[in-house]
């Protein structure tokens, strides 16, 4: 059976303090990410928390924080990733990355930006979806907001999991939940979310609910409120199950995005 180990690090993050995260997150991967991890997952813009201060925050693409994820990566042996907010050519992006223990990485810009937050006019949206291959399971990482827009998130049968890496308020948790169960069904595969917990600097709260739904939109995984490391795997056989017997995707509306 061929399976994927994901550690989801849920964690209060430090108010645009990035040497406090850094540490944080060292501490939660020594004392319970277990062995057989084969990724692990950090919520969005985890070194800062949801800033909308990118002129004192950013970093190059080939920063400290990038190079910290690469040197851990490495020692760990296991993937590692999660977002920051990078400069490059004079504008700031919201930018996940895949970095893999081997040095070779991917990264994505998030496209849907907060609007509500302002995020619209301190950072550029991305134009491109990432879809890579990372031990036979073909993934595609989404950032956030990016979870509200399906056609963005449409299954087209090119990925197996969708990795959600958030800061997602406590008061629209009630829409988190139902968002990542609608975009395992609908596109028959596994969704990997990791969200944090605690207020942020400008007071919001945030209650967690990171979690993994496998393609018949069933809970495998979930944390609540507090601070942890949720640890589980996922099944190659268990997304070819349930394509072959509810062969629905070949079946779906075939369109064009434009900006």
């Amino acid at each position: 059976m061929q399976n994927l180990t994901f550690s989801l690090i849920q964690f209060d993050q430090a108010w645009e303090d990035k040497k406090a995260n850094i540490s944080k997150i060292e501490r939660f991967i020594k004392e319970y990410v277990p062995h057989e991890t084969d990724v692990i997952v950090l919520p969005e813009m985890f070194t800062t928390g949801f800033s909308m201060k990118p002129s004192a925050l950013a970093e190059a693409p080939d920063g400290e924080s990038f190079h910290w994820m690469k040197q851990t990566a490495s020692a760990l042996n296991k993937a590692l990733c999660g977002s920051l907010i990078i400069k490059e050519k004079g504008k700031y992006y919201n930018r996940f990355y895949f970095i893999q223990p081997d040095g070779n990485y991917y990264c994505y810009n998030k496209r849907h930006l907060f609007t509500m937050a302002g995020e619209h006019h301190q950072y550029t949206a991305g134009k491109e979806k990432l879809v890579f291959v990372y031990k036979d399971f073909r993934i595609c990482p989404m950032i956030c907001f990016d979870l509200r827009f399906p056609a963005w998130n449409r299954n087209l049968e090119d990925y197996d999991v969708l990795l959600i890496v958030a800061n997602w308020p406590e008061k629209r948790i009630a829409h988190w939940d139902p968002l990542i169960i609608a975009r395992a069904i609908e596109n028959q595969s596994y969704v990997v979310a990791v969200n944090r917990v605690g207020p942020d600097g400008n007071g919001t709260p945030h209650n967690g609910h990171s979690m993994a739904v496998d393609p018949m939109g069933k809970i495998i995984a979930f944390a609540a409120h507090h601070e942890t490391v949720l640890t589980f795997s996922i099944q190659k056989d268990t997304i070819e199950t349930t394509r072959k017997n509810l062969p629905f995707l070949h079946e779906r509306d075939n369109f064009l995005m434009k900006d």
